[in-house]
């Protein structure tokens, strides 16, 4: 597979920390897997595809559901992981931008907050078009704006304050896009789907004081990355900062703040 420096940067941050996010952001992204297998209509027999699909949470909930899973993740770390945890799932190396699939090879796709990742989504949603047959459909997951998915938002009011937004990154797709319903029907209607669909979907992300999403985002690639790129002061205060946005949120120790997605789904005429 050959990577562009986006891919390259998120491909390298994946291979490090599968482990990692596992312990940290996945309990949150798995709590969507049911609604986006829903909005799919995966049950017994269904051949699913889950693009991105990590340590295989979706993939494996599918397995069990009766559905012919196959995951893809461009990160063998990941590939290993999935493997290992849910072994009536297939799992294969392979990039989102060119699957290693036939046309038409596929009822349904699903795509678990992997979009916030790939360098040319667009491209990869054309790319599950391609593999989907007739009828088919395709959903997939992002963060809610920072107003809604309050970790994101205390984390980039505590970086405005603090630090800097500006760090030297490989650029990449504005992380937001997907947040935005309109812009999530506009695209899949540009790429060829029909009758798009979204809805937004509860999450929460729970904690233990003084543990806050600021640990939890240090388990990501892109985020974890413009975190590190601060100074050890501004660090400091960042994660201070943090901490004490999640007054409203705490009981005791016990910290429960929103995260929801987006869930936006559509059919291959």
């Amino acid at each position: 597979m050959a990577f562009d420096d986006f891919t390259r940067f998120e491909h390298a941050g994946w291979e490090r920390t599968a482990d990692v996010y596992q312990a940290t952001f996945g309990d949150v992204t798995r709590q969507s897997s049911g609604a986006l297998l829903d909005a799919l209509g995966v049950g017994a027999g269904t051949r699913f595809l889950d693009v991105a699909t990590g340590p295989g949470y979706v993939a494996g909930l599918a397995a069990q559901r009766g559905a012919q899973a196959l995951g893809v993740d461009f990160a063998q770390a990941m590939i290993d992981a999935a493997t290992h945890a849910y072994p009536d799932a297939a799992f294969r190396l392979g990039s989102a931008d060119a699957l290693p699939f036939d046309n038409d090879s596929f009822d349904a796709v699903g795509i678990s907050f992997g979009i916030l990742h790939f360098a040319d989504p667009d491209k990869a949603l054309a790319e599950a078009w391609r593999v989907l047959r007739r009828g088919g459909k395709i959903a997939f997951t992002a963060w809610a704006v920072p107003e809604r998915a309050v970790g994101f938002g205390m984390t980039l009011n505590a970086l405005k304050t603090y630090g800097k937004m500006d760090v030297p990154l490989p650029p990449g797709p504005p992380f937001e896009r997907f947040s935005d319903w309109n812009e999530c029907k506009r695209t899949l209607l540009e790429v060829g789907f029909s009758e798009p669909h979204v809805a937004e979907v509860s999450q929460m992300l729970h904690t233990r004081a003084p543990e806050t999403v600021f640990h939890m985002l240090l388990g990501g690639v892109r985020m974890a990355a413009l975190l590190r790129a601060q100074t050890p002061q501004a660090l400091v205060s960042i994660e201070q900062s943090i901490l004490q946005q999640c007054a409203p949120y705490r009981t005791g120790d016990d910290i429960r703040v929103p995260m929801p997605c987006v869930l936006a789904c559509a059919k291959k005429p």
